[in-house]
């Protein structure tokens, strides 16, 4: 089990267009169809993205402000949407206003899909930034060759790292898919007293679930997943496990089999996602593409 606090020093500047600072909290193993990066984003600048997609699958829960995906989809404050890898989506077009310059916060759960394809770490990522910038330049989301030839930058990134070209899956979903928790019961867990749970949905053949959980202040909950390694977020008050403390933004990791046991201080609030492992298919799909936006040209 591992349990990160959250530290308000930990912030780096590892999103590409330099206006959302990550605070890494939780990180998957390099090189496995299962890895994942778990990051609390933080909105410094008014933020704009071109429509763009990712060969990866991604979670999302605005804790303050929204975020808007383009196309008329914004993710309400509180709301949490699944972006189903190879989903194209955008243009993201955010100012700060009328929130001050840090004030919006996101989490981010960026993780391989059930297509196998995998996740790339962000160790990976920078070090083929530092890699390519001797033999070109990012620009924005782009990445600019001394040949005069362009990228969009992280299909760069990908093709640095592994040497092959990108395979974007073809969406098993037509458009992000938004969950409002407002609207949801909190029903009780047998066998738990002073504890609720909001069941918000599980996604692809994977079997990625998502749900909330309350415990009441002096409530135990105990649990455990047998198969599914779980990432869990305290959205808000306080209680321990097995004597340490977690507070607000506190986020744990828990392998398949780990038995969980959280004492309630106050009233806490809990983000759960489960992500069961990968299962490749016998016969290798065949539905994927290999442009970013087939049709629509990099910027020179």
């Amino acid at each position: 089990m591992k349990i990160v606090p959250f530290d308000e020093r930990n912030w780096k500047m590892d999103h590409p267009t330099g206006q959302i600072a990550f605070h890494h909290m939780l990180r998957g193993t390099d090189g496995t169809p299962e890895n994942f990066m778990y990051i609390l984003g933080r909105q410094d600048r008014d933020f704009f993205m071109p429509r763009h997609r990712h060969n990866f699958d991604q979670i999302r829960l605005p804790l303050r402000g929204t975020m808007n995906h383009g196309g008329g989809t914004v993710v309400g404050e509180g709301e949490v949407a699944y972006i189903p890898e190879g989903l194209p989506y955008g243009p993201q077009d955010d100012p700060c206003e009328p929130y001050a310059p840090g004030e919006r916060l996101q989490l981010v759960l960026q993780f391989g899909g059930a297509s196998g394809i995998g996740f790339m770490s962000i160790e990976q990522r920078r070090q083929a930034w530092k890699d390519l910038e001797k033999t070109g330049k990012f620009v924005g989301p782009y990445y600019h060759r001394n040949d005069g030839t362009s990228a969009w930058g992280l299909n760069a990134i990908w093709e640095h790292v592994f040497g092959d070209r990108i395979k974007y899956p073809r969406p098993r979903y037509k458009s992000i898919i938004i969950a409002d928790p407002k609207v949801s019961n909190w029903l009780p867990i047998r066998g738990a007293a002073g504890v609720d749970r909001k069941f918000l949905g599980t996604f692809s053949e994977r079997g990625v679930t998502v749900e909330m959980i309350r415990i009441a202040a002096g409530a135990e909950w105990r649990s455990e997943d047998r198969d599914a390694l779980r990432l869990i977020v305290v959205l808000s008050g306080d209680g321990s496990v097995d004597g340490t403390k977690v507070t607000r933004l506190s986020a744990l990791q828990l392998d398949a089999g780990e038995t969980l046991s959280l004492y309630a201080t106050t009233e806490m609030e809990l983000f759960s996602i489960a992500l069961p492992p990968v299962q490749l298919p016998t016969v290798p799909s065949a539905e994927y593409d290999l442009e970013e936006l087939p049709g629509e040209p990099v910027p020179a």
